[in-house]
C-alpha cells in the first residue's frame, strides 16, 4: 500500500509539471545574469513611454532580474514600461501545425505595490494590433512570488516568423516601483497536457456587454464629492440650479473626485462570474473638443484604505484618508480610463473587472473613486436627486 501511494504521488507530481516535449527547443532566461540589448536579440530590450517615467532592467538579486521604475517626475500617470526579447531562434514553430499545440509565455514575478496589474504579450513582425495576444494579470500582494502564464488561443504564428516575448507594467502611479523577475520562459506546449494558464487574468479592455444581461443591479448606498484642495470641506450637497429645480450632482474635475460605496453584504461568500459594469448617468460634461490622447477622460480606481464606513453627509478628504496620503487610499493604477457619454440623461458604462468586483464583495475594496484624466468637468446625478432614480449602479452576474 505504501509503495502504491508513493507511485501515485510521483505520478501526480510528474503530471503537474509543465510539459516540454523538446526541452532544447524552448526559450528560458533564468536571470542568473541579466543580458540587455537595444535590438532585443542577444538580450532584453527595455523602455518606458507615454510620460516622463524612467526605468532600468538589471540584476536585482541572486538569480533574478528587477525592473526599477521611477515615476516621481511624471504628471498624468499614463506611462508604460516594458521588457521584451526576440525568441524565435529557440523555438520549434513547426510544431504549431500539430493539433492542440500553442505558444506559451510564462514568468515568475514579485511586485513592490499591490494590487497592481502587469501584462504578458507575444507578437510577430506581422502583428499590427498590439493589444491582441495581450493579457493582464492582477498581482494581489507584495510578499510572494507568483507564476503567471499566457497561451493565446487563436494566434496566427507560422514557421519563419520572428516571435517577440514581452512583459510590461503601466499606469501604476507617480512613485517608485519595482518588479522582480525570477525567469521568463517561452515554449511550444500541448494544451491538452500542459495545464491551464496560471495567474489571475484580467482581459485588457474587455468589450462592454449588454447591461440587460446582468442579473444583479445594485444601487449605491453612499456617494459624495471630495475636494482635494479644500480637504476639510464636505461637498455632499453639491448642486446646480435649473430654473426652480435644484439638481444634486457628483462632480469630477481637477479639484474634485467622486467616491462611491455599496452594501454588498447580501453577496458575502459568493463568487462573481465575470466582468461587470459601473453605470453612471450624465448631467453634463465639459472637455476640450480636440482629440488628445488619454485626455479628457475619467479614471475609475479602487478605494483601498482609509475610512471604510464614511458617511456622505460628513465625509471630507481628510476624514476619508485618516491621516494617510490620498495616493495611498486610492489605488493609483486605474480600473479603467474611459470617456463620459455626453448628453443629459445619457448612460456611461465602465467595465469593472471580475477581480475588483470580487474584492468588493469580499470587503477588501470598500468602494470606487472617480478622478479626472486630463482636463474635464463632468457632472453625474447623485443618489439624492429624485430619490436616486439615476444614481450609480453596479451590474454583475454571480457564478452558478
Amino acid at each position: 500500500m505504501k509503495l502504491s501511494r508513493l507511485k501515485n504521488g510521483l505520478l501526480s507530481l510528474i503530471l503537474s509539471l509543465p510539459i516540454c516535449p523538446h526541452a532544447a527547443a524552448q526559450f528560458l532566461d533564468d536571470f542568473n545574469s541579466v543580458q540587455t540589448d537595444p535590438a532585443g536579440v542577444k538580450g532584453w530590450h527595455f523602455r518606458p513611454g507615454d510620460g516622463t517615467a524612467t526605468m532600468d532592467f538589471r540584476q536585482g538579486g541572486e538569480g533574478y532580474a528587477s525592473i526599477f521604475l521611477d515615476a516621481t517626475h511624471d504628471r498624468r500617470g499614463i506611462w508604460w514600461a516594458l521588457v521584451e526579447r526576440k525568441v524565435s531562434s529557440g523555438l520549434d514553430l513547426s510544431r504549431l501545425k500539430e493539433p492542440g499545440m500553442r505558444l506559451r509565455i510564462e514568468t515568475r514575478i514579485r511586485v513592490s505595490h499591490a494590487p497592481r496589474r502587469v501584462n504578458l504579450q507575444l507578437f510577430t513582425q506581422r502583428t499590427t494590433d498590439y493589444h491582441s495576444n495581450l493579457m493582464e494579470y492582477d498581482m494581489p500582494d507584495t510578499n510572494n512570488w507568483h507564476i503567471i502564464s499566457w497561451t493565446p488561443p487563436d494566434w496566427d504564428v507560422r514557421p519563419g516568423d520572428t516571435v517577440t516575448g514581452h512583459m510590461a507594467l503601466m499606469d501604476w502611479g507617480l512613485e517608485k516601483y519595482r518588479v522582480d523577475v525570477d525567469y521568463i520562459r517561452i515554449d511550444v506546449v500541448n494544451t491538452a497536457t500542459a495545464g491551464p494558464d496560471q495567474g489571475v487574468q484580467v482581459p485588457y479592455h474587455a468589450q462592454i456587454p449588454d447591461p440587460r444581461s446582468f442579473t444583479q443591479q445594485v444601487k449605491v448606498v453612499q456617494d459624495s464629492t471630495i475636494d482635494v484642495d479644500n480637504t476639510d470641506v464636505n461637498l455632499n450637497n453639491w448642486f446646480v440650479r435649473d430654473g426652480d429645480r435644484k439638481i444634486n450632482l457628483l462632480s469630477v474635475n481637477a479639484g474634485q473626485y467622486v467616491i462611491l460605496r455599496w452594501d454588498l453584504s447580501a453577496y458575502a461568500g459568493k463568487q462573481v462570474a465575470d466582468y461587470g459594469l459601473l453605470e453612471l448617468t450624465t448631467h453634463s460634461v465639459e472637455r476640450c473638443s480636440d482629440d488628445i490622447k488619454d485626455f479628457g477622460l475619467i479614471r475609475v480606481v479602487e478605494i483601498l484604505g482609509g475610512d471604510h464606513a464614511w458617511d456622505q453627509k460628513t465625509v471630507t478628504t481628510d476624514s476619508l484618508c485618516k491621516g494617510q496620503p490620498l495616493s495611498h487610499i486610492l489605488n493609483t493604477q486605474m480600473i479603467i480610463d474611459w470617456p463620459v457619454t455626453e448628453g443629459d440623461g445619457s448612460k456611461t458604462y465602465l467595465t469593472i473587472s471580475k477581480t475588483v468586483l470580487q474584492r468588493m464583495i469580499d470587503g477588501k475594496t470598500p468602494g470606487i473613486a472617480i478622478k479626472p484624466l486630463g482636463a474635464i468637468h463632468a457632472g453625474f446625478y447623485s443618489m439624492e436627486n429624485e430619490g436616486g432614480k439615476d444614481s450609480a449602479k453596479l451590474l454583475f452576474n454571480l457564478r452558478n
